[in-house]
């Protein structure tokens, strides 16, 4: 009661009656000799130290100077329990003392009689560690080993506050990791032992596998140059596969119903849990080469093993890895991991279906696109289990609803022949069921059909809207979950089932998240009213205009109270907004340090939009008031963004940093680097995150680890590609010869992840680099081109990089993977329309290597870009590709200079003389063969811009060829949601053969089939 009373009323308290109750107070805990009271008047002068400076009462530092170094056992144990406390009330003005007390605790941690003696200094450590500084570093590395010894000690005496004192290493990794990093080794294998130790409680064993999974996630070479990874996983694997105890069950695969979700989330933090975390950190931050050799012998004893919670484990370590190894994965495990899966959804046992009905969710979720090509197997298979489930186990029903819906959300149009069966089913569950929860399933499972479906959903919105509103209007507090998963839904249709069929309701959806929010204070419910908002913008922004003060107003107070960041509506309707943007900008810019990594997130990518906001409001009023406004705001955001980068110790944090950045200089283009200086300081973060020079990728920088380092996890190489998406923006947005010096600079080490085992052995890298590094790279190189072909004094710049670039591009054009083939070959195009004349030297090349290419190639997407990259040369220098008619045949020979002959010999016949070796066939057929394009449809813009080009320079040739053309034609102009660049230049060119050559224009059309005429004669009409 006193404690409290100070607290509250301190300031009125007169100073010499402050003085008299700090003495008072003193007095009492030297005379007290109950360890309970003791311990009250501790926190009561922990409460006054809190209120005043330690400096001003040094009868208080007298006392403890004393009490700690007592040779009475008691009194020390006393003096170190009263300076734990206040030490945690205020621990920033004891830094004058921090040597001093830690001199003081390695000398009480030697002594390991008096375990209460341990607690307390342990306690003080943890509490000063946050605040330390280089003068401290040499006194706190020399205790970690003392902190061990000690701990240890501490387990045999007191659990509880072993587990509290544990949390030591918490604060130290997280505040001052390097302190940690030359005893890593000791600290892992302490919390090893813990973790083995079933005698032990659940809370210390967690403690020490959340130990390890976050010094996996903070030093992973450090992980591996110690050998550690093997102890790691013969540990952590006996815990995944525990059985629980008889009669019981694992948390997660107890029956859930709607009033169980507090104990079912307590129940999450178990050591099992945990156990299966470490294997994720190791997924996430480790190399999939050094992982999966040690870590798949283990998985697949599990998966064979009698013990059904052994394939449990086997099943959840499968689940856990898709998403940081997942195009380690796709590329070389993807078939056997799902077959292993598929046949565990028929075990019978159901704690094993419920694990593999996990682990298909999860490989849905991170092995896209490649997963969905099973769909033919897959989607059978969950539609038969769905309709055999007990729909009273709720929890079981649940996984099997997670894996259909992460599988359903990206089938897109090819979800048309289930549809029927899926819908009957939902709204079976919506019309009929009487429990809450399932219904709510069935809710969630609409919200993923219409992402993948979108219109295809439109017959079905009658009944769906229905039920949605009747649980929108439900005033009882038991169908909140069901009203929260209706909202998010409902948002998914507004932004799928298009405008005509969703715009009606535009107005009542808004005026129905208002009462919702008025009406429930809920902040889950909130956040789904807030996506309504946004998705309602998207398509009937005059819907919104009215109650925008009332939105912004409950949105910037959920801001204030940290509930979360909404960074949608404000980009759609940026005029309308434009009132509002000064106060929530404010908001959402102070939350870019919150602890919660999932709130910064959230703020830097609303950051974003508000530049983008604003970039628009000046395209649109390019008033002086508003382009000074711009670029205020440009510069917070991007210096804001810069720092980001470099300081956050969260890669996802990091990513969505830069991909954010991206988009505002995708946007603001040369408006946000206005000022030169933000062009250099960007360009030198992406120089930092490809060489891992940022604090979320250790900060040790790429030339500071062993030969090991050059292989790297996923989430290192995909944190590099946000990055280096950056590079071909700022080329498009300043003249070629401003960004020259940085892209020089830059370029080194985007090419050196090419390299391949194709490469060729004057390419001296130290590793073969993973089939993603080397798409990134190379397709980079080309975004990178392409964006010079678009801004002054990029013509000159490609041709001078073309001979650092040719062999990278051609040596990927040979790769073993079609996506690198695929992006090299893009490349190539774009370099011969960047550069221009500089390049035609090297046409023949570029024409023979197409040549091989166009004979073998059989990945649709790949032929796609032979195509457009044909088309691109075609364009650059028509003179230069020999098009039709070659005098001796099917095939031209062309001179190649010597400095190429390296690069023709792969094309060249053993008997053709030297400098005269490249032999192509005739451009113009081969090209015309391989229309429509059937994969890559971007590039159709290219192509028909391309015949437009050769039908305005050589009639004739487009006329000997004019079926094929139309044929082309047709197919193109009735895709699906073909875009108005593609539209407009097949139009484009087909107005001009009907308009200047009708006769041959009209015999062409009738000699296709009746499909592809009558698409012709629609579009003719409108000619």
């Amino acid at each position: 009661m006193l404690r409290m009373r100070v607290m509250k009323h301190w300031k009125k308290i007169r100073p010499e009656h402050r003085e008299s109750l700090k003495c008072e107070v003193l007095h009492a805990f030297q005379k007290e000799k109950v360890h309970s009271v003791q311990h009250s008047l501790s926190q009561l002068s922990a409460a006054l130290v809190k209120r005043e400076s330690p400096e001003r009462w040094p009868t208080l530092f007298l006392l403890l100077n004393e009490s700690t170094r007592s040779t009475d056992p008691q009194e020390r144990q006393v003096g170190l329990l009263l300076l734990s406390k206040v030490v945690e009330s205020n621990p920033e003005p004891f830094k004058p003392h921090y040597c001093q007390l830690l001199q003081l605790f390695s000398s009480v941690l030697e002594e390991l009689g008096d375990p209460s003696c341990l607690y307390y200094s342990i306690l003080t450590v943890t509490a000063i560690t946050a605040y330390t500084g280089t003068e401290e570093m040499n006194l706190m590395r020399a205790l970690i080993p003392k902190l061990i010894v000690a701990l240890k000690h501490l387990i045999k005496c007191d659990q509880d506050q072993a587990s509290e004192a544990m949390e030591v290493f918490d604060e130290l990794i997280e505040s001052e990791v390097s302190i940690l990093v030359p005893y890593i080794s000791e600290i892992v294998y302490f919390c090893l032992e813990v973790t083995q130790d079933t005698s032990l409680s659940d809370s210390l064993r967690v403690k020490a596998l959340s130990c390890i999974s976050v010094l996996i996630r903070l030093k992973s070479k450090a992980v591996l140059k110690h050998k550690l990874l093997s102890p790691i996983l013969q540990t952590v694997f006996p815990v995944l596969s525990t059985a629980p105890p008889p009669g019981q069950e694992d948390p997660e695969d107890r029956a859930q119903d709607e009033d169980d979700d507090e104990d079912d989330d307590n129940g999450s933090e178990n050591p099992k849990h945990l156990a299966a975390q470490v294997i994720d950190s190791l997924a996430l931050h480790l190399p999939p080469e050094k992982l999966f050799p040690q870590l798949m012998p283990l998985t697949e004893a599990c998966l064979s093993s009698e013990n059904p919670y052994e394939r449990k484990a086997g099943l959840m370590c499968l689940a856990v890895l898709a998403e940081g190894c997942a195009d380690h994965i796709r590329n070389k495990m993807l078939s056997s991991m799902l077959q292993t899966v598929c046949r565990s959804v028929s075990d019978n046992s159901e704690v094993v279906r419920s694990a593999a009905l996990f682990a298909l969710g999860q490989f849905s979720e991170h092995l896209q696109p490649q997963i969905s090509k099973y769909s033919a197997e897959l989607m059978p298979l969950l539609l038969g289990y769905l309709s055999g489930l007990n729909h009273s186990k709720t929890g079981h029903v649940t996984k099997a609803f997670y894996a259909l819906e992460n599988f359903l959300e990206n089938l897109g149009e090819d979800i048309q022949p289930y549809l029927p069966t899926l819908m009957d089913n939902m709204l079976t569950a919506l019309n009929h069921s009487e429990n809450l929860k399932i219904k709510e399933l069935a809710v969630s499972a609409i919200g993923a059909i219409a992402n993948a479906g979108k219109e295809l959903l439109v017959p079905y919105f009658p009944p769906v809207i229905e039920s949605l509103k009747g649980f929108l209007t439900d005033t009882r507090d038991e169908v909140r979950s069901l009203q929260t998963q209706a909202l998010d839904t409902l948002s998914v249709l507004a932004r799928t089932v298009g405008h005509d069929v969703f715009g009606p309701l535009a107005a009542e959806c808004v005026q129905l998240g208002l009462n919702l929010t008025d009406a429930v204070d809920d902040p889950d419910l909130r956040r789904c009213t807030y996506s309504l908002f946004s998705a309602v913008s998207s398509i009937s922004p005059d819907c919104l205009h009215p109650h925008l003060p009332a939105v912004t107003t409950i949105m910037v107070l959920a801001l204030k109270s940290t509930e979360g960041v909404t960074a949608h509506h404000e980009e759609d309707k940026h005029v309308a907004f434009l009132p509002y943007l000064e106060s929530s900008f404010q908001q959402v810019y102070e939350l870019r340090d919150f602890p919660h990594e999932g709130v910064r997130r959230a703020a830097f990518t609303a950051l974003g939009y508000f530049c983008r906001a604003q970039h628009k409001v000046w395209k649109e009023n390019p008033t002086e008031d508003n382009y000074q406004a711009l670029q205020k705001l440009l510069s917070v955001v991007l210096s804001s963004f810069l720092e980001a980068v470099r300081q956050d110790r969260e890669r996802h944090v990091v990513m969505a940093v830069l991909e954010s950045m991206n988009s505002v200089l995708k946007s603001c283009e040369g408006e946000a680097l206005r000022d030169p200086e933000r062009l250099l300081a960007i360009s030198q973060v992406i120089l930092d995150v490809l060489k891992k020079k940022t604090a979320c990728q250790d900060g040790t920088g790429a030339d500071e680890g062993d030969d090991e380092d050059e292989q790297q996890a996923e989430y290192d190489a995909m944190l590099q590609e946000f990055a280096g998406e950056g590079i071909p923006l700022l080329a498009a947005a300043v003249p070629a010869e401003t960004f020259s010096p940085h892209l020089r600079e830059l370029l080194p080490l985007i090419v050196s992840k090419a390299v391949s085992l194709a490469s060729p052995p004057n390419m001296s890298y130290k590793a073969c680099c993973t089939v993603s590094d080397r798409s990134f790279s190379v397709g980079t190189l080309g975004e990178t081109l392409q964006a010079l072909t678009r801004v002054q004094g990029g013509r000159q710049l490609a041709g001078e990089l073309s001979e650092q670039l040719m062999p990278v591009l051609v040596t990927g054009a040979k790769d073993c993977d079609a996506e690198v083939r695929s992006n090299s070959v893009f490349a190539l195009g774009a370099l011969a329309e960047a550069a221009g004349p500089a390049i035609v030297q090297q046409y023949p090349v570029i024409l023979g290597l197409f040549s091989s290419l166009l004979s073998k190639e059989e990945d649709p997407r790949a032929v796609d870009n032979l195509c457009a990259a044909l088309c691109r040369m075609i364009v650059s220098s028509p003179e230069s590709v020999p098009l039709d008619q070659v005098p001796d045949g099917s095939h031209v020979r062309v001179f190649c200079p010597s400095v190429l002959l390296l690069l023709c010999l792969p094309y060249c016949s053993p008997l053709t003389p030297l400098f005269t070796c490249c032999h192509f066939p005739q451009v113009f057929p081969v090209l015309l063969s391989h229309l429509p394009l059937k994969e890559d449809l971007e590039e159709n813009k290219t192509v028909f811009g391309c015949l437009a080009f050769l039908y305005s320079h050589n009639p004739a040739l487009v006329l000997n060829h004019l079926s094929t053309i139309l044929s082309a034609a047709s197919q193109v102009l009735t895709t699906k949601n073909i875009d108005a660049e593609t539209q407009n230049a097949t139009v484009l060119l087909l107005r001009s053969l009907s308009k200047h050559h009708s006769q041959e224009f009209e015999g062409a059309v009738m000699s296709l089939p009746e499909e592809q005429r009558s698409a012709l004669t629609a579009v003719a009409i409108q000619l």
